[in-house]
């Protein structure tokens, strides 16, 4: 029987999704623990790949368990709670149809990238901290308008990436301004309302190897007003990725939803 797998995880002191010699990875640490559990060897496949301390919320993956589940799969979710290091939290285990795939079935993929403009010490483990004083948010938004579609955007794959095709289909790219929940929760209101904290989501139906972070880091790079919003349309007819902007910190990038 094929089950499906949601769980979340903090990717700091992890080494990215995929299985590593010698190096603890979300999917080597959850294979282990199911394997634990139901006393024999369990292959785990997820809906893609995130790189080293890179986090995700409501990520789907499945496995396999011939002859059933020993036990009922919510008591097998609170089992597994019980021994997963603290980085990581499974959500639910249900039932999924015997062809289901959690990487080929996803029709859609969301990243989210958090932002903070001042030095704070509440967000810092999950966000970005960007110095630079001046950034234009507009100015980014009108980069990211040139994003959404069909294209290849081998411009922000990292190099060495052996992906068969380079081509995505981005849904939407933008720039939002937030508040962060501790301050909501108390009251409180940013120094610079609308300015010190921002998050940046895009989707599409597939994600290259260190895309999202080179998007981003070429997006500050406009907003810092080095390059117009158009340079962005320039990147993807004809860039490589060398021409495009430095990656940003892994730590303050989500995949934040996966649909089917």
């Amino acid at each position: 029987m094929r089950y499906a797998i949601t769980l979340s995880y903090n990717g700091g002191r992890l080494c990215g999704w995929q299985v590593q010699n010698e190096t603890p990875t979300v999917q080597g640490v959850l294979q282990q623990a199911l394997g634990t559990l139901l006393r024999t060897d369990v292959e785990v496949t997820g809906a893609g790949r995130t790189d080293a301390e890179v986090n995700a919320c409501g990520y789907v993956a499945h496995f396999d368990r011939d002859g059933g589940l020993p036990m009922d799969p919510s008591l097998l979710a609170c089992k597994l709670n019980a021994i997963l290091p603290p980085e990581i939290t499974v959500h639910s285990i249900l039932p999924a149809s015997p062809d289901f795939h959690a990487r080929f079935d996803a029709k859609r993929r969301e990243y989210t990238y958090f932002l903070h403009r001042k030095k704070d010490p509440f967000v810092e483990a999950f966000s970005y901290r960007c110095g630079y004083p001046d950034l234009d948010f507009e100015s980014m938004n009108k980069a990211c308008a040139f994003l959404p579609g069909t294209r290849d955007f081998s411009c922000f794959e990292k190099t060495g990436g052996n992906n068969k095709t380079s081509i995505c289909t981005v849904t939407e790219a933008f720039w939002a301004p937030y508040t962060p929940s501790y301050l909501s929760v108390m009251g409180r209101t940013p120094d610079t309302p609308g300015q010190a904290y921002w998050y940046f989501r895009i989707s599409a139906d597939r994600f290259l190897r260190n895309m999202v972070r080179a998007v981003v880091g070429t997006l500050i790079e406009i907003g810092r007003g080095k390059h117009d919003p158009e340079w962005m349309l320039e990147l993807l007819e004809k860039g490589t990725r060398s021409d495009a902007g430095e990656s940003v910190p892994g730590h303050a990038l989500f995949l934040s939803k996966v649909l089917y």
